[in-house]
C-alpha cells in the first residue's frame, strides 16, 4: 500500500484508544449497513404477501358480487340512478400513513370507515359497492 492509505498519528496510549474507538464506531455502522437490505427484503416479502392474499380475496369478491349485480338487476331492474342519489360522500376511505425500516421511508395505506351507513340493512351500499366497480 502506498503512504496514502496510512493516517498520521502520535503514537501513545491516548491515540491507541482514540484509533479504537474509531474503528469499532466503523463496525457497527457498516453492521448497520449490512441489516438494512435484510430489513427491507423482509419488510418487501410481508408487503408481497398481503398483495397476494387480497388478490386472492378479491377474486373471490367479484365473483359473488356480479352474481349478486345479476341477481338485484334481474329483482329490482336498473338501480343506479336510485343509488347514486342516495349517496352522498365516500364511507370507505384510504389514510396514508410513513413507515420508517432501517432508515427508509416507505409509504403505509390503511382503509377506514367514516360515519355510518343509513342503507346497512337493505343491502344498497353493497350495491352502490358494486356499481363503483362495474362503471
Amino acid at each position: 500500500t502506498s503512504g496514502k492509505d496510512r493516517i498520521e498519528i502520535f503514537l501513545s496510549q491516548m491515540a491507541q484508544t482514540i484509533m479504537k474507538a474509531q474503528l469499532k464506531g466503523a463496525q457497527m455502522g457498516r453492521n448497520l449497513l449490512k441489516k438494512k437490505p435484510d430489513a427491507l427484503a423482509l419488510q418487501f416479502q410481508q408487503i408481497l404477501k398481503k398483495i397476494v392474499e387480497t388478490e386472492m380475496l378479491t377474486g373471490e369478491v367479484m365473483r359473488e358480487a356480479a352474481f349478486s349485480l345479476a341477481e338485484a338487476k334481474f329483482t329490482a331492474g336498473d338501480l343506479s340512478t336510485t343509488v347514486i342519489q342516495n349517496v352522498n360522500k365516500a364511507q370507505v376511505k384510504i389514510r396514508a400513513k410513513k413507515d420508517n425500516v432501517a432508515g427508509v421511508t416507505l409509504p403505509v395505506f390503511e382503509q377506514y370507515h367514516e360515519g355510518t351507513d343509513s342503507y346497512e340493512q337493505t343491502g344498497v351500499f353493497f350495491i352502490s359497492w358494486l356499481f363503483s366497480f362495474s362503471s
